[in-house]
């Protein structure tokens, strides 16, 4: 006898509490959320206490999973929106002619290249793909074996520094040899740039030694 009070006194507090919860203006499923009780209970026991349209239209609106659903719509719509973009620009562009390669890297060179000094070629960027195409143009244009193009990182001393060269060795598909000793540079502080945004993996200066060349590229971009 005792059980049965027990159980009918905890099935009329959470009949209470269901019905603050509802006079909250709170939805079957965020009851269930919070009580546990089945929706089916919660419906007969909460079949005169409905919903404001305003508030069906409001928890409607707010919906995580609505949302959510929403979030990925509109991504899909904008991922195929770049697509179709990305696709025109590239058929416009290519095939590149060898000048409009040559005309291309000047044009990165005037903007990330060593210019002051016309005893060699230098660039230096923290995007890897920067430096492949400065690796790219440079055999493909300036006529430099890839074995000649020196590389250098510069890293801080809290990277970790066989990872951080392996890692440029493979992205840009170049023997280890070519890279120098790093320049290892001492972090002030925790929780530098490249530790929360970026492309995180120091930066990486491209140089060929040879005057000649760097006088071309230097006076084709004063031509220009």
């Amino acid at each position: 006898m005792m059980v049965y009070l027990k159980v009918q006194m905890a099935r009329l507090l959470d009949r209470q509490k269901a019905l603050e919860l509802r006079t909250q203006g709170k939805s079957y499923s965020q009851i269930k959320s919070e009580l546990g009780i089945s929706k089916s209970t919660l419906s007969y026991w909460l079949r005169d206490y409905p919903l404001s349209p305003e508030r069906i239209r409001e928890l409607r609106d707010f919906n995580h999973q609505r949302i959510e659903r929403y979030i990925e719509t509109r991504r899909k719509t904008r991922e195929a929106r770049l697509k179709v973009i990305y696709d025109s620009e590239k058929k416009f562009i290519f095939p590149l002619s060898k000048r409009d390669l040559f005309i291309g890297g000047l044009f990165l060179y005037w903007g990330e290249g060593l210019k002051s000094v016309m005893t060699e070629v230098s660039l230096s960027n923290t995007d890897p793909a920067v430096i492949r195409f400065f690796i790219h143009w440079a055999k493909e244009c300036l006529g430099v074996p890839s074995e000649k193009i020196n590389l250098r990182l510069h890293l801080y001393d809290d990277m970790d520094i066989d990872a951080e060269t392996n890692f440029w060795v493979e992205t840009l598909k170049v023997s280890k040899s070519q890279f120098s000793k790093p320049y290892i540079k001492k972090s002030l502080h925790s929780g530098i740039a490249y530790n929360k945004g970026g492309f995180g993996h120091g930066t990486c200066n491209g140089r060929i030694y040879n005057a000649r060349l760097s006088e071309k590229v230097v006076l084709g971009i004063k031509s220009i």
